[in-house]
């Protein structure tokens, strides 16, 4: 019954920003650790960003410099700033507890970087 609904996507010209949301719902007893991934057609899904409980970070060296993850604990929303955006950001986004916390997939937001 966790459920996971992502927003915030859209079509947006290289260099612009965009902020995804990731709001949590149901059963969820500890929201973090909880991440971003990413999948482009034709390629594997990808882990974009992670928080921790401590607050500790990481993402992946393609989005280094550029995107910031955070999140609400308290409203169970987690976030990611995405600025100077690039075509290769192009990707639907997913918001996901890591393992065991898995929870199913939510719908994901689509965000399409074009010039």
């Amino acid at each position: 019954q966790v459920q996971l609904v992502e927003s915030g996507g859209g079509l947006v010209q290289p260099g612009e920003s965009l902020r995804l949301s990731c709001a949590a719902s149901g059963p969820i007893t500890r929201f973090y650790p909880i991440g971003w991934y990413r999948q482009a057609p034709g390629k594997e899904t990808e882990l974009v960003a992670h928080i921790s409980f401590s607050g500790s970070t990481y993402y992946a060296d393609s989005v280094k410099g550029r995107f910031a993850i955070s999140g609400d604990g308290d409203k169970r929303v987690l976030y990611l700033q995405m600025n100077s955006l690039k075509p290769e950001d192009t990707a639907v986004y997913y918001c996901n507890f890591d393992s065991p916390k898995r929870a199913p997939w939510g719908q994901g937001t689509q965000v399409t970087v074009s010039s």
